[in-house]
């Protein structure tokens, strides 16, 4: 276990989080935390859904729910996987419990070794609900940052009553959108309860490069007019919706390329339809998937586009938009959870309503056509890196402790 710094022991709990077996699962998460790990002794649980007869479901979806390792060390950090019973789509209210139960005996050997003075979940169910649970059990205080999923956990009956449950355990809840934040509040938890704290960008990692020699790279030619979107293939992200945009598009731009990059996710995997809809709208010449794309090489085929655009239905806070504006993208993103606080002016980029067909074009075309400053976009990066953020989350932490220790 890495010991980065003096102060209380904070043990993770993210049932989303890289693995040897899902490398690009959780990221955000991980890039928060061992941020935070440089100034505070850290650990991280990250339990992983079980069920006995998954191997059988794996016939018929191949990536289901891959398995873990026991434990990691990952950049110098413990990461722990205890396997927790999840009936695959049937009694989601009771994962919360059973997380809570597979991880109990790991966090008892943390107590007792000294290394649990907080539990900080990620995602207020289940893994929320898990940790208040435990901080009960073990009296130690809670945080839980909101991502995005909560929102729609409140507008379902039954796991409202749960992510409610979470949320009113926790000592400290962080929302990493303001969003989100007003979904704490609309579940009755007090306003001065709920911080938000953002993601942040990385600006040595995502920074301009050369489009000329990225373009070079992926074989693009120097005249298209490029877009791109990063994210896991699935149904939320909404690849689908910009594919079926081009058609109309490529009425104005003819040599209009669209970068896909990404692969399957823990969400799903719509690899297999996307690539159907390509072939349907005869734009195998205009839509090249370039699989999934380590953080640290995101920056070349974000250098080859001229926009960068997000159809999605649901986020908290998309660190892909950041990302994207570090390299001097602008951005047309739907006007859904945090996009609109991230995209927060004109000039850097174009926020429309979700599933607008006819807004999505005509911001996509406008957003192509306009002469953007990349300086001014870069900038806007540079004032939201990870350093305020992890400053907050330390003070927040260290101020939990001594409030504990009283």
């Amino acid at each position: 276990m890495a010991e980065s710094g003096s102060g209380p022991h904070i043990v993770v709990l993210s049932s989303l989080f890289p693995n040897s077996m899902q490398p690009m699962a959780g990221l955000f998460v991980r890039e928060r935390m061992f941020r935070v790990a440089r100034h505070l002794p850290l650990t991280v649980v990250a339990p992983v859904a079980w069920f006995p007869f998954q191997g059988l479901i794996r016939r018929f979806r191949p990536g289901f729910r891959p398995a873990a390792p026991g434990t990691e060390v990952q950049q110098g950090i413990a990461v722990f996987h205890p396997r927790f019973f999840s009936i695959p789509g049937a009694f989601k209210s009771l994962d919360g419990f059973c997380m809570a139960l597979s991880c109990l005996p790991r966090f008892l050997v943390l107590k007792r070794k000294g290394c649990l003075d907080i539990i900080d979940a990620h995602f207020a169910y289940p893994d929320g609900y898990a940790a208040g649970l435990l901080g009960k059990w073990l009296q130690v205080p809670v945080t839980i940052t909101m991502r995005g999923t909560e929102s729609r956990h409140a507008t379902d009956p039954v796991l409202r009553r749960v992510l409610r449950a979470a949320l009113n355990r926790a000592t400290r809840v962080f929302s990493v959108s303001d969003s989100l934040r007003q979904v704490a509040l609309a579940c009755g938890i007090a306003s001065d309860k709920v911080l938000v704290v953002g993601n942040g960008v990385d600006i040595s990692k995502f920074a301009p490069q050369s489009k000329v020699d990225a373009r070079r790279t992926l074989g693009i030619s120097a005249h298209a007019k490029v877009m791109i979107t990063v994210g896991g293939l699935v149904e939320r992200k909404g690849f689908h919706r910009v594919i079926a945009a081009m058609p109309d598009l490529k009425k104005k731009f003819p040599d209009l390329i669209y970068l896909i990059v990404g692969g399957p996710s823990p969400e799903g995997d719509w690899t297999h339809q996307l690539k159907e809809l390509v072939l349907q709208c005869h734009l195998e010449d205009s839509v090249k998937f370039l699989g999934a794309v380590p953080a640290n090489e995101l920056s070349l085929p974000l250098a080859a586009a001229d926009l960068f655009v997000l159809a999605t239905r649901n986020e908290g806070w998309a660190n892909v938009l950041l990302e994207a504006m570090a390299c001097g993208l602008p951005v047309v993103a739907t006007d859904v959870g945090g996009n609109r606080e991230v995209v927060s002016s004109n000039e850097l980029g174009l926020i429309v309503p979700f599933d607008d067909h006819a807004a999505l074009v005509d911001a996509i075309s406008l957003a192509l056509s306009k002469a953007w400053s990349k300086p001014t976009i870069r900038a806007y990066a540079e004032a939201n890196t990870w350093d305020q953020r992890v400053a907050a989350l330390v003070m927040e932490f260290r101020a939990l402790a001594q409030g504990a220790a009283r």
